[in-house]
């Protein structure tokens, strides 16, 4: 029926762009959503959402691992998950293979081969097209939403203490949501390290890996929640002169080893495990974060209801990193920038987000001085241009 079903949805796709729709999206609601809604959450143990943008040669890399390290239902496990056996789009991992996985991508209108390859080289793949770039936040939303979640974060009631147990609600999308980023690539093991972390203590609301750049280099993934000082410092020319201040080490857990378990406050959004029974409680991604901060957010809302954030290195994850929004410098910069703001407006207020606001842009006017005293000097005057260009326009965005 899945297969029946995705075709006809490609070809409602391709018919929505042909007839001006705004976005794939919109060609994607009724019966195929109700079907995916009603599998992940009768069905699945993970549901594992991944959002990309022009990255095919990752997203391949990224979906092959997780198809190394799991197999598709056979008619041998019939009598014990019968209700699976017909699924094209569910698969089983762990050592025994006793836990089972679906996978989402929603592609967020690429121009590469994606749209083209994706579904013959990944069958078991679920996929959803947009006609627009809906952002990390807006695809992931869009993603949940088609599972059958409320992604919206006004009004959600408590639960009790993320002490609700093993089993979600009936309105969960699934036991649990794995957003991966489409440059990532899992390593043996570090799926089900996650998968049992959390299945096993029902106080943890969010569990992520050990994240690694290709080269095995450590890549720092686990943080406390930004202060009011904090965006003044990360990614700034203050951090680049003084990278030892006691401000971005408090927020990078220098004071803590990277090779041990431990609670945090927030994990990179890369690679995040949720509880489904959290994000039933507390929505989605809060849309306000087109990209960047968002996960941030999601874990503080998650850590204020009650759960508990883990960072478990047992798990290792190949992270690339920003090769979706390293494709567009400027933009890149202004999302950021925008989602620091953004940030601290919500969490400090409208005066410490003024002043960061304020800083950030005095920033990018300094430093298109000093990138034109380079191009003036004639130091490589094309990679001046560029960088002027990007700045810029994010002098012209003003960070609202």
């Amino acid at each position: 029926m899945f297969s029946q079903l995705r075709s006809r949805v490609d070809s409602r796709g391709d018919k929505a762009r042909h007839d001006g729709a705004s976005h794939y999206t919109t060609a994607l609601s009724g019966q195929f959503e109700q079907d995916l809604a009603s599998e992940a959450r009768s069905l699945t143990d993970i549901v594992i959402v991944i959002v990309s943008w022009n990255v095919w040669d990752h997203l391949r890399a990224c979906l092959t691992s997780i198809q190394n390290q799991s197999q598709p239902i056979d008619e041998s496990h019939a009598s014990t998950k019968s209700a699976l056996a017909s699924s094209t789009f569910v698969r089983r991992f762990g050592p025994h293979n006793e836990a089972t996985l679906q996978v989402v991508v929603l592609d967020n209108a690429s121009e590469d081969a994606t749209t083209t390859l994706l579904t013959n080289r990944f069958p078991w793949v679920q996929t959803i097209f947009s006609d627009e770039n809906l952002g990390f936040t807006g695809g992931n939303n869009r993603a949940l939403e088609a599972m059958g979640l409320d992604v919206r974060i006004d009004e959600k009631p408590a639960p009790d203490n993320g002490q609700a147990g093993h089993q979600p609600s009936p309105a969960a999308p699934a036991r649990f949501i794995y957003f991966l980023n489409p440059d990532t690539e899992l390593l043996p093991g570090s799926l089900w390290a996650l998968y049992r972390g959390i299945d096993q203590d029902g106080t943890i609301g969010a569990i992520g890996p050990q994240l690694r750049y290709a080269d095995g280099a450590l890549q720092s993934s686990r943080r406390r929640f930004p202060g009011p000082l904090t965006g003044f410092f990360e990614s700034t020319w203050l951090e680049r002169t003084w990278p030892r201040n006691p401000w971005t080490r408090h927020y990078h857990l220098a004071d803590w080893p990277a090779d041990a378990r431990q609670d945090v406050d927030w994990l990179v959004g890369a690679a995040l495990l949720v509880r489904g029974e959290a994000l039933t409680a507390l929505g989605g991604f809060d849309p306000q974060f087109f990209m960047y901060s968002e996960e941030t957010d999601l874990c503080r809302r998650i850590r204020r209801a009650g759960w508990r954030v883990v960072y478990d290195p047992a798990a290792i994850v190949i992270h690339a990193e920003g090769r979706s929004s390293g494709q567009v410098s400027a933009r890149r910069h202004i999302l950021f920038n925008r989602s620091k703001v953004r940030y601290a407006r919500k969490w400090h207020g409208p005066l410490w987000a003024a002043l960061l606001r304020c800083y950030l842009l005095a920033e990018f006017r300094l430093q298109i001085a000093c990138e034109s005293l380079k191009a003036f000097l004639g130091h490589r005057r094309d990679l001046r241009r560029d960088r002027i260009a990007a700045y810029r326009d994010v002098l012209r965005s003003s960070l609202d």
